[in-house]
């Protein structure tokens, strides 16, 4: 199983837990696909997008279970990023967790595989 991972707004992802489906947050909706980053891409991702931020969950989903809606797509720096052209169902999520910030004011991802 290959982990793809998502930063949101906790509340955000509360919303798409009770209904079963992520939509995307206002960026990834107005782009037209949910942005995902893989365990490397993560943590530049978070300090590019989400500096300072405290209410926040890392959300850990099986890139396979997407099927053919998930591209790889040159991004930052021509990186190849995860963009997921669907709704994302819970049913793809390994697991989801608050993304807190670290003394040092960067967010503290821990083991990305537990």
């Amino acid at each position: 199983m290959r982990l793809i991972f998502k930063i949101v707004a906790t509340e955000e992802w509360r919303e798409a837990e009770a209904v079963g489906l992520f939509r995307g947050a206002a960026v990834d909706r107005a782009d037209g696909f949910i942005h995902f980053s893989t365990a490397d891409q993560a943590p530049g991702t978070a300090a590019k997008w989400f500096v300072g931020r405290s209410d926040l969950m890392l959300v850990a989903v099986d890139a396979e279970a997407l099927g053919g809606a998930l591209k790889w797509e040159p991004s930052r720096d021509g990186a190849l990023f995860p963009h997921l052209y669907a709704a994302l169902p819970i049913s793809a999520v390994v697991w989801s967790r608050a993304l807190p910030l670290g003394r040092d004011g960067r967010h503290a991802f821990g083991n990305l595989q537990a």
